[in-house]
């Protein structure tokens, strides 16, 4: 009797020696086995361990290394990375670059997707924040205002306003994803000639909005934090 041919779903496909080593390295790290700071297991224990070739074993290591769990020192043990949201995150920069540079449309969604994500974080910022929190972002508007004239120095000191109201969140989780969002608007498009004259306004909301969180008013930091973006949405444009 014939059997009726099935998809291609149901085919049978050999797996590459690499590939199943490098779940089984993955395995070391989840059950683990091994943890974040310690080293791998030597190529050799590894061989030994999983029976298979040197150049298997190479490969699944360098697989770690490029996804960020391992980092691999010449003429040292690879050793296991911290894994956390910014690790994950990081990881897609490249990918972030591609997709922004695809289609104009896409940092629009960016800038819309950034709206919204730091309007509720300013909520829960205000929200949770405690004295030092309040200090802390006092000190950073003035080492803002130390970057006139210096408009690279001025941006960098602007993400580190919006960085620290993100960790004041106290979820890591939304640190990471202001992170990588703002590096994503920054490096791949920021025209840093759209802040020159407009520092000191900045300057004054940001000001505004520690205010209205050291008054522990979330609407008010929310509507000046919403006014705040609005007006410098003409700072991130493609690069051509």
């Amino acid at each position: 009797m014939t059997l009726p041919r099935k998809p291609d779903t149901d085919k049978i496909v050999r797996r590459k020696l690499s590939d199943q080593v490098l779940d089984k390295l993955r395995d070391l790290i989840t059950s683990g086995e091994v943890s974040a700071g310690d080293a791998m297991p030597s190529e050799r224990a590894l061989m030994e361990r999983f029976g298979v070739g040197r150049p298997a074993v190479r490969e699944a290591l360098q697989s770690l290394h490029n996804s960020g769990l391992i980092t691999i020192s010449h003429g040292e043990r690879s050793r296991v990375n911290a894994i956390d949201a910014g690790t994950v995150l990081g990881q897609s920069d490249e990918i972030a670059r591609l997709v922004l540079s695809s289609a104009p449309a896409n940092l629009q969604h960016l800038k819309d997707a950034r709206q919204m994500f730091e309007l509720g974080m300013v909520r829960l910022a205000t929200q949770r924040a405690s004295e030092a929190d309040i200090a802390d972002l006092r000190t950073l508007i003035e080492q803002q205002r130390s970057f006139l004239g210096d408009a690279t120095g001025f941006v960098e000191a602007d993400m580190r306003f919006h960085t620290k109201l993100a960790q004041m969140s106290g979820n890591p989780i939304m640190a990471a994803v202001s992170s990588a969002m703002l590096g994503w608007l920054f490096e791949y498009h920021s025209s840093l000639l759209h802040w020159s004259g407009k520092e000191d306004v900045t300057l004054a909301e940001h000001t505004r909005i520690v205010d209205l969180i050291a008054a522990k008013n979330p609407d008010g930091a929310v509507a000046e934090m919403a006014r705040h973006l609005a007006r410098s949405q003409d700072a991130f444009e493609a690069k051509t």
